[in-house]
């Protein structure tokens, strides 16, 4: 046995090693190994002399921590595509083989650049830091991870500078920090590496004390309102049900309103500003189409018998397509919807559109059990409410910063963002998903109010903080008292927000003139390949 295990694991044990630090430095655990978890990888890549094994050592990192940090999607095949549990550990197999195809990708760019221009042994680690970042940065995956969630959600300050480089650049600064620590293993025993690891310590300690002053220096809050987050906790077979026509309906709705009545009664000393329902939770088709039919009616009934706004997600008709729509309507006091509503427009692939079928109609015959969604216009306008100006999200739209971003530029004061996240089980996606909608909030410096189905339902504000967090599976409902600014000024992240990308680019071709130049005019000295 022991001879097996040498054979088949220890030529990637190291590859083994970085999956291991990077899939448990992900949310739910702490980053405790983000500075240095590219580094038992990158110490492999530089010991190969094969093409092959640089690649099959990027997949076996990539497989690894993609099975610890996203083992979730074993259960979203079981609840969403009712795959049987063998079938869909099979198919989460499948998907930590591809979903972060980026790591194998850059060691193979960056072997077969290495060979192709003889990179000195700096340059060339240099070159493999910044490809390995640029390829993290713009992987395809449906889930658009990346490191600097971790820090948020350790609360560990760091996460601060999100407003000015936003949590992508945080991200590539925590990347490029392994190649120091790189530095620092290989030249241990000596002055040099123990410099080296004190001055990335020290910087890394600046950084958060940095933070701290960041989050110190925001301007006071010059308004508040109070909202009610209603967490109903319908389970997927029910919301299916009701949405195909065949019952649930009208329980779903008595479900929705008894907690909102009962939440209203137990904070009658309060003013209830608005209250805010999550993704779809109105068991019908909402609109001015369908104002007149049963759930509607009963629905305006409802809030104008307690004069108090609603905000919550249903589906509803596009009038030029005639698909159907994952929308967020606005329901002023006396019942009336207030336009305009709000339609998600970054879909999610084989949940609400299939890639491709514009130009393929003949796919959706293949796939007829998928979601056929039309696209809102994205973040083109506001939600309007007693003069609050909101920006909308719903669900996987929180994960673009460039979508929020949009929102700010509108002159949003705060974002509203509904989810449903019952497909993904209750311990990992819903606090990674968490963190990444409120990780927009720090970007733009604005409150997030985010409201699910199943958990997790919470606000944080335009400092980062986190209030009360809901339980996940469970019916709950939550008052927040939340300040925000009437006027809030640009981050310079919203401002300059191309500024990282460029510089990472820009960087890339520097390294890469200087490559050319070696090999071509001798632009370095001889004994640049000595550390």
């Amino acid at each position: 046995m022991h001879k097996i295990f040498a054979k088949l694991f220890k030529p990637w044990l190291l590859p083994i090693v970085s999956g291991v630090f990077i899939g448990t430095s992900y949310i739910p655990f702490p980053p405790w190994a983000s500075l240095f978890c590219f580094v038992p990888l990158w110490l492999f890549w530089g010991r190969q002399d094969s093409l092959k094994n640089v690649f099959i050592g990027g997949l076996v990192t990539a497989f690894v921590f993609t099975l610890i940090g996203f083992n979730w999607i074993t259960y979203t095949l079981h609840e969403f595509a009712h795959l049987d549990w063998p079938v869909a550990f099979i198919g989460m197999l499948f998907y930590a083989l591809v979903a972060h195809l980026y790591v194998p990708l850059a060691g193979v760019l960056w072997f077969w650049g290495r060979r192709a221009f003889n990179w000195p042994r700096r340059l060339a680690l240099g070159l493999m830091a910044v490809i390995t970042v640029l390829c993290e940065a713009y992987s395809l995956t449906l889930f658009d991870w990346n490191f600097g969630y971790s820090w948020y959600g350790a609360n560990i300050p760091v996460y601060q500078w999100a407003e000015v480089i936003g949590f992508s650049g945080l991200s590539a600064a925590t990347l490029l920090c392994n190649l120091p620590l790189y530095y620092a293993w290989q030249r241990r025993k000596e002055t040099a590496g123990k410099l080296i690891l004190a001055a990335v310590i020290a910087g890394f300690a600046l950084l958060n004390i940095g933070g701290l002053w960041l989050q110190a220096r925001l301007p006071p809050p010059d308004a508040s309102f109070n909202a009610l987050l209603v967490q109903a906790s319908i389970g997927n077979s029910e919301k299916l049900a009701a949405e195909l026509g065949k019952g649930y309906g009208n329980e779903i709705l008595r479900r929705y309103t008894e907690l909102t009545d009962s939440a209203i009664k137990t904070h009658s000393d309060t003013k209830v500003d608005f209250v805010l329902w999550p993704e779809t939770a109105f068991p019908a088709l909402l609109g001015e189409a369908f104002k007149l039919d049963e759930k509607p009616v009963a629905l305006s009934r409802f809030v104008r018998a307690r004069q108090i706004p609603l905000i919550t997600g249903a589906y509803s008709v596009d009038s030029r397509s005639r698909l159907i729509t994952n929308s967020l309507f606005v329901l002023d006091g006396d019942g009336e919807i207030t336009p305009p509503h709000y339609s998600k427009s970054i879909l999610l692939a084989f949940g609400e559109y299939i890639p491709g079928e514009q130009f393929f109609p003949e796919i959706r015959n293949w796939l007829p059990a998928t979601g056929h969604f039309a696209r809102g216009v994205g973040p083109t306008q506001l939600l309007g409410l007693n003069g609050y100006k909101m920006g909308a999200q719903i669900c996987y739209e929180s994960l673009f910063p460039s979508f929020s971003r949009g929102l700010a530029q509108l002159g949003a004061q705060f974002i509203v963002n509904v989810t449903n996240d019952a497909w993904y089980g209750s311990w990992q996606e819903p606090y990674q998903h968490m963190f990444m909608t409120l990780a927009r909030g720090v970007e733009f410096r604005r409150p997030v109010l985010r409201v699910t189905n199943t958990g997790i339902s919470t606000v944080s504000l335009a400092s980062g903080e986190i209030l009360e967090q809901s339980p996940v599976y469970q019916p709950w409902t939550g008052l927040y008292h939340v300040p925000y600014l009437k006027n809030p000024p640009a981050t310079f992240y919203q401002t300059y927000f191309w500024l990282v990308p460029s510089l990472l680019w820009g960087t890339l071709l520097v390294l890469l003139a200087v490559g050319i130049k070696r090999k071509y005019g001798s632009l370095l000295p001889d004994n640049a390949d000595n550390l």
